[in-house]
């Protein structure tokens, strides 16, 4: 069983890339809409500010799922955002004082281009009190999953926004790709943390002229990146789950 998590603002469906090469190689899975956060039911803050939140949206399809039938060993791959999420569920968790300072404007955020304002729009939601408080600090809670044997990510974002401590306690294996030109997340913000600090992790720059829309966009510049980076997730699971 392998979870396909997709980038912010993405969806599911954008994910076909990593999804076909992972069902030809025999597993089955579950590409998912995070709530919020996928533009097939629309966006709240939330969805785009409360990371944390993500993982729970698998280990909930994971309970679904294993209802249906039992689930195996359990792989997650994901894709920005989705990077992160697929890590959290082997032990990685957010730091909540760095999170405070990116809701109090202490700490400078890019703009969302898939939602301008998202976080005016959470303030208006979550006003700067102690309720709001609260929140965060629950951000760096445990967020792993037992059921997760392994984990891919492909250009993974909130890197800065990891603690090194709970990275350094990940057991799975863990592989990464990266573009080498990325500069929505780039490789020393936001992957070298987790390829730095996660014991298990290993991965190689997918190309130097690679770029982070090449992963989802319609025309990408490099089209044959993805084909062979979900080739490469899909031998990466054949290896660790089966």
């Amino acid at each position: 069983m392998v979870v396909v998590s997709h980038g912010t603002g993405g969806s599911g469906s954008d994910m076909e890339w990593m999804v076909r090469p992972l069902t030809e190689a025999g597993f089955r899975v579950a590409a998912l809409d995070h709530h919020g956060n996928n533009f097939v039911d629309g966006y709240e803050p939330e969805g785009f500010l409360h990371v944390w939140e993500r993982p729970l949206d698998v280990s909930v399809a994971l309970d679904v799922l294993a209802r249906e039938q039992p689930l195996g060993p359990v792989g997650v791959a994901g894709f920005s955002l989705g990077g992160y999420t697929a890590a959290a569920l082997a032990g990685a968790r957010v730091d909540p004082e760095i999170l405070w300072g990116v809701l109090t404007g202490a700490v400078p955020v890019p703009e969302i281009p898939e939602f301008p304002g998202a976080l005016e729009a959470l303030r208006k939601k979550y006003p700067e009190d102690e309720s709001s408080r609260r929140v965060v600090e629950g951000a760096g809670g445990d967020r792993s999953d037992p059921r997760v044997r392994a984990v891919f990510q492909v250009a993974p974002g909130v890197g800065g926004f990891v603690t090194p401590e709970s990275l350094a306690t990940v057991r799975v294996p863990v592989e990464i790709r990266w573009g080498g030109a990325d500069t929505v997340c780039p490789y020393e913000a936001d992957t070298r943390p987790y390829l730095e600090h996660i014991p298990t992790a290993s991965g190689h720059s997918a190309g130097p002229d690679v770029r982070h829309d090449d992963f989802f966009a319609p025309e990408p510049a490099d089209p044959a990146v993805r084909v062979r980076v979900g080739q490469e997730a899909a031998a990466f699971f054949l290896q660790h789950l089966v």
